[in-house]
């Protein structure tokens, strides 16, 4: 198993915590981060678009003339889509872009995710994380510390007082560890772990 250093929000070694390798060491399958991640996406998009047809739009009660004998085209309603004001062919309609891929999928796909961090070194794990009143101030000190950009947070627990004091720091992303997801871990190079969320992923992972 990978042995990977535990440290305090002071930059200070504290301890070591061996991963499991299942969770944290496995091959890393792309194609199953592409389907998950395309998934993820997909349920994002909000579907609303939507056109009038030739029965929806306003108009074309009677027959414009008289089929023969004008000397124009034979029209019977000017909801035509040929005339303007009519109706759309075939347009857009609201529909629902999501859909699921298989659970090993997704479980695959998270692993592959969470190893890749690992063999680029661009995992932090933190023994805590106390923060004694809401300061953005005091949470940007320890991210720069750290020297974190772009990271997401995973926390075991819900805590109000880190989620207020990192909501107006761009780039950073807080999470509970059953929230963490692969488009997040992909978005943001860094990823950093209290350690209590390292065995409860490894936990809901191999479950």
């Amino acid at each position: 198993m990978p042995v990977h250093e535990v440290y305090n929000i002071e930059k200070n070694k504290v301890s070591e915590i061996e991963l499991n390798d299942a969770v944290f060491g496995a091959p890393v399958n792309e194609h199953c981060i592409y389907e998950v991640v395309k998934m993820q996406m997909a349920a994002r998009r909000s579907g609303t678009a939507s056109t009038k047809g030739r029965s929806d739009v306003s108009g074309g009660g009677k027959k414009p003339w008289r089929q023969k004998g004008t000397g124009r085209a034979r029209a019977g309603t000017t909801r035509s889509p040929i005339w303007r004001g009519g109706g759309i062919v075939f347009g857009p309609q609201p529909r629902d872009y999501s859909y699921h891929v298989p659970k090993k999928v997704r479980k695959n796909a998270l692993i592959s995710a969470l190893s890749m961090k690992v063999r680029d070194e661009k995992m932090v794990i933190l023994n805590e994380f106390p923060l004694a009143d809401v300061k953005t101030k005091s949470f940007k000190e320890v991210i720069d510390r750290f020297g974190l950009k772009k990271a997401l947070i995973v926390l075991d627990k819900s805590d109000a007082v880190l989620e207020k004091s990192s909501r107006n720091i761009k780039d950073i992303k807080m999470v509970r560890s059953e929230g963490i997801n692969v488009y997040d871990l992909l978005k943001y190079e860094h990823v950093v772990l209290l350690e209590p969320s390292v065995k409860m992923i490894e936990g809901a992972l191999l479950a």
